[in-house]
This record gives structure tokens, sequence and C-alpha cells, in this order.
């Protein structure tokens, strides 16, 4: 897949899968935003990739972050032909032991930042009839997990948001899909417990985790011309965990 001179940007694009995202398309010919809470972590791991990477800061849990990043973002590639929601965080519990703050900043980050940037990149590819949206869910919004109700609730309300606006920008020319990673060897699945990990991996009948890599595989598939006829869907990436 070659995506010359494309203009991606991706959001929690400095470690795991957004940095496998963002390499992985930047070695393709394309030209990537990516971003971080930190404008010299975001700065600095863009320099780290081979290719043409900028980073900037980005919460997305503030409108006004939402609006400067994507105006700073589309001000140096000149526009925008895909975008990456794959920024997220985990506070994981029970539910009768989550705090008021923990569900609020797991669904603040990972389903109303989506929204939010989403909103931001939808009017310019609306204007130029053209455009790719890819949202990192996960399997947990499919299946549910005990300990991780407020994660899975963001989740399952991400594919949500990806089908209907699938659904409102399919006539522009713009795809709107997901991608679901079950178990992926990351800096987030390292701090699971031992035990944790090995009963997960237990019931994956591909027997591994996966990697970071190949989710940024699907998601460049999902953002590349062979995908012009896909949308609204959900992309699992799990070895079979989900099925």
């Amino acid at each position: 897949m070659k995506f010359n001179d494309r203009r991606v940007i991706i959001t929690g694009g400095t470690r795991g899968i957004g940095n496998a995202i963002a390499a992985g398309f930047a070695s393709a010919g394309a030209r990537v935003v990516i971003s971080g809470r930190d404008a010299e972590v975001a700065a600095a791991k863009a320099a780290e990739l081979d290719g043409d990477v900028h980073g900037l800061a980005l919460d997305v849990t503030s409108g006004e972050s939402v609006q400067q990043f994507f105006a700073a973002a589309t001000d140096w590639l000149g526009g925008i032909d895909v975008l990456v929601a794959n920024a997220g965080i985990t506070r994981d519990k029970l539910v009768m032991a989550l705090k008021d703050e923990d569900w609020d900043e797991v669904l603040g980050t990972n389903l109303r930042g989506a929204f939010l940037c989403a909103r931001e990149a939808i009017r310019p590819m609306i204007r130029n009839r053209s455009g790719r949206i890819i949202a990192v869910t996960s399997v947990i919004g499919l299946t549910g997990n005990p300990g991780q109700g407020n994660y899975a609730a963001s989740k399952a309300g991400l594919i949500g948001l990806v089908k209907s606006l699938a659904q409102e920008v399919a006539s522009r020319n713009i795809t709107v899909n997901a991608v679901a990673p079950g178990m992926i060897d990351t800096d987030m699945s390292a701090d699971l417990p031992p035990k944790a990990r090995e009963a997960i991996e237990s019931r994956i009948p591909a027997g591994r985790a996966g990697t970071a890599q190949e989710v940024a595989s699907a998601v460049m598939f999902l953002a590349s011309d062979e995908a012009s006829y896909i949308t609204g869907e959900v992309l699992r990436v799990d070895g079979g965990l989900a099925c």
C-alpha cells in the first residue's frame, strides 16, 4: 500500500499502537501528524520516526485543544485525508468500585475525544468530497470484560459513533470504519498481571498476542484505495478471541 503525500492525522501516536500506525503510514510515503499530551514528547517521538512526521500537543477531552490542534495540524499538512482516532486510556476496576472520575476520564478520552476529533476532521473532508476516518476501538467493546465496564462502554459507544457517521457521510466519498484489537503486545498490556495475561492468551485461537504492527496494517488497509467500498465496518484484529 502506497500513501504518497497523503495527509494523515493520528491521535495518541506517541507510543504503542498509535506509534506503529504512524511509522507504517510514514514509511509508505504519507505526511503524518501525531499527537500527545505533552508537546515536547510528541515532537521527540515524531523525530524518531523515518519520514515526514510532525508532533503536536493535544488534549482530546478539550474542545478548544482539539480545535487548536486541528488548525495547526492541517496548516502544516495543507489539509487532511485520513484521521486515525486512536487516543485512549484505561482505569480498570469493578463497576461497584468505580469512582465518578474513573468513568468520566475514560469516557471523556475514549469516546468524547474521538467524537470531537471526528467532527473537526469531517468538515474539510466534506468540502473535499473525500476522506478516511478509522477509529481504534477494542474487542472489549464487543464482548465486555470484568473490571472494564467503563472501558467497554467507551469502546462500544465508539462503534456506534462509527456506524452512524459512516451513514451520514458515505455520499461524500468518505468512509468511516473501526479496528478492534484484541490482546496486543503494548505498554498497556504489559501492565497486566502474568496470570491475567495467561488466562486471556489461553482463550485466543491463534495462541498468541498480536503485535502493534498487525493492527497498523489493518488501519492502513482501511485507509487505502483498496477499501473504498468498505464503510461502517468493525475489523477485529484479535486472533479469533471474539469469534
